[in-house]
């Protein structure tokens, strides 16, 4: 009897452990919405580095997602927000002064974002946007679906890049009566620069 009471607690042990392991490790979702706007190429950047007008500058996000700074040379910029991009400022030019230097970036303009409808839409192709959007203002901005449509079958196309820096294309299924219903999975989603809307 004690032996099997043993079993019993073992399993459930094991069982508890199991669940915390899953639940720790779920990823998060790939459409999940960025938490603040993330810089890219060709946006135009003010950086403050209070009381060093050598350090401050206007500059622009090169195409390869770098940025130069005297002092510390290149340094990431595109895939951050503009606080993010502030502290790694900040971090690279600490060893330079004696208390870690206020650094403030903002974005004087937004020239990277950009997303493309295709398909059975009234006026298809790519649009130059200065905000994020979700995918019924994209399905508006494009003229609204022709008769055609299958609006229940539509697609987004995202290009992801992980650690290594591989990249992949990943699909979003989406059903427009969900769009509109405020149902299902997973909803009416914000789309990156660079995705693309497919109405078939």
């Amino acid at each position: 009897m004690r032996y099997l009471k043993t079993i019993s607690v073992g399993l459930m042990l094991c069982s508890m452990l199991f669940q915390a392991g899953c639940a720790g490790t779920v990823p998060p979702k790939e459409y999940d919405a960025p938490t603040g706007f993330l810089l890219g190429p060709e946006d135009e950047l003010e950086i403050t580095v209070w009381k060093n007008l050598e350090l401050s500058r206007v500059t622009t996000i090169r195409p390869d997602g770098l940025i130069s700074m005297p002092l510390i040379g290149d340094i990431q910029a595109a895939g951050l927000t503009a606080d993010a991009l502030a502290q790694h400022i900040a971090d690279r030019l600490k060893q330079y002064f004696a208390t870690t230097p206020a650094v403030s970036v903002s974005v004087k303009t937004i020239n990277s974002y950009s997303v493309y409808v295709l398909g059975e839409v009234a006026k298809p192709g790519k649009y130059q946007l200065k905000s994020y959007i979700t995918v019924l203002q994209a399905i508006s901005m494009a003229g609204g679906f022709t008769i055609y449509a299958s609006k229940n079958n539509l697609q987004v196309l995202r290009v992801t890049e992980n650690g290594d820096h591989k990249r992949k294309e990943i699909r979003i299924p989406l059903r427009y009566s969900d769009l509109v219903s405020g149902k299902g999975d997973p909803g009416n989603i914000v789309l990156f620069s660079g995705d693309t809307l497919v109405v078939p």
